[in-house]
């Protein structure tokens, strides 16, 4: 078969990456069962390489596919570090959805989330989304300059008196003047594993990828922070724009290293002393463009050298700079008990947790269904890990900071479906 022939050829000179679907409707955290996935070369998109299906969790099995050499995503090169793929998704009663150019890396998981429009609420027609090239391969506008620490003593400036995790940023996908540019709601935490996974490489060091974390959460909760954009006259909070801010990319795939290390970090933000808002983090690639703060590429040399994330951040900040930690994360029934919780545990945030999981599991019906009885046995610890695994959690079936908050979002995801609008 030609496919076969085809995947042979590229098999020969690649490496291998994995890449898995999950597919859910554009009415919220629905999960689509049953969606049939074609996976075809972006180059030659008339050859199938994969069909999948999605189970009851909206989700394909992981697939491993050709990827190129893992030393073109770790030196500046002039070859293409990652391969890029077409995703075509059709479920009884929604739109098709093809999804162009998701990146392959190698040795990483690319999740490729697709979202389905139910036919009822649209003209039935294709949804094609083009992912652009990545900001380390292709060409973009350097960063304007700006201040890191904004002035916010002007009367009249809107600025929020503390530090706050939104729930939602507003994206424009543009420059800030581009009236036909459109806006997106894009939860925050997607929003930054999306901004992370365009701007860096998954195949970096590991420290090398949270001090890059750390920055553009610290850049965009600046935004956030100032209303930098609401205080003059604009209606969202953040661009798209390498120009003006950092790289988002609508529809793209994250990576699994990637979420992990934001599920666990994502309320944290740069500070220095003295300072009330989170530090406006300039950052560039290193190589093509240079500027006052991170190169990209530097954290990724200083990483290998042993560096950690605080050590890379002081090398370009400076020694002042530390990791703070926001005190309010808003769309959360309430906030993660400073504990884990396990086997054991009792008392009414182990019955908060049951009740949620179960009010999760009607949407995902493969997390069992538990007593809310208050009391953390085998059979939450079950569900639990359940839910870690269908939402890219380490599966050790403890209740962590980032098992509480993924779950508490989820809830609040599903439980906002079942509101009358």
């Amino acid at each position: 078969m030609p496919q076969n022939i085809l995947r042979m050829a590229q098999t020969d000179n690649s490496s291998m990456g994995k890449l898995q679907i999950s597919v859910t409707s554009s009415l919220g955290l629905i999960p689509i069962q049953d969606a049939t996935v074609t996976i075809s070369y972006t180059g030659v998109p008339d050859v199938t390489i994969e069909k999948l299906s999605t189970n009851s969790s909206g989700q394909t099995e992981t697939v491993e596919l050709p990827a190129p050499p893992i030393e073109y995503s770790l030196t500046p090169v002039e070859q293409q570090p990652y391969s890029e793929y077409n995703i075509q998704v059709e479920a009884p009663g929604y739109e098709p959805v093809m999804v162009s150019g998701t990146e392959i890396l190698p040795d990483v998981t690319a999740l490729q989330p697709i979202e389905m429009n139910p036919l009822e609420t649209t003209e039935e027609q294709n949804d094609v989304i083009v992912i652009p090239d990545h900001t380390l391969y292709g060409e973009y506008p350097p960063k304007i300059p700006e201040d890191e620490i904004k002035p916010v003593d002007e009367s009249g400036e809107i600025v929020l008196s503390r530090v706050v995790i939104p729930e939602y940023v507003v994206v424009h996908d543009g420059t800030p003047g581009d009236t036909t540019a459109p806006n997106f709601y894009v939860r925050y935490r997607d929003y930054i594993k999306n901004v992370v996974s365009s701007e860096i490489y998954a195949t970096w060091p590991e420290s090398a990828i949270y001090a890059n974390t750390l920055v553009i959460m610290s850049f965009t909760l600046n935004r956030v922070y100032t209303e930098w954009y609401r205080n003059q006259g604009y209606n969202f909070t953040i661009t798209s724009s390498t120009a003006y801010d950092q790289k988002w990319m609508r529809g793209r795939n994250s990576y699994g290293n990637i979420d992990r290390i934001v599920d666990s970090v994502f309320a944290n933000y740069l500070s220095r002393p003295g300072v009330r808002q989170p530090i406006f983090t300039s950052y560039c690639d290193g190589r093509r463009v240079t500027c006052d703060g991170l190169s990209q590429w530097g954290s990724k040399y200083l990483a290998e050298e042993g560096y950690s994330s605080i050590e890379i951040i002081r090398y370009y900040y400076g020694s002042d700079m530390y990791i703070n930690t926001a005190q309010s994360i808003s769309g959360v029934p309430s906030s993660w008990p400073g504990y884990n919780l396990t086997i054991g545990s009792t008392g009414d945030k182990v019955r908060q947790i049951q009740q949620q999981l179960n009010r999760i599991a009607q949407n995902y019906p493969a997390i069992p269904k538990v007593t809310a009885d208050g009391i953390f046995g085998p059979a939450t610890a079950n569900a639990v890990k359940t839910f870690q695994g269908i939402f890219n959690l380490p599966p050790n079936g403890i209740v962590d900071y980032p098992t509480w908050y993924s779950i508490s979002n989820i809830y609040v995801g599903v439980s906002r479906i079942a509101e009358p609008g």
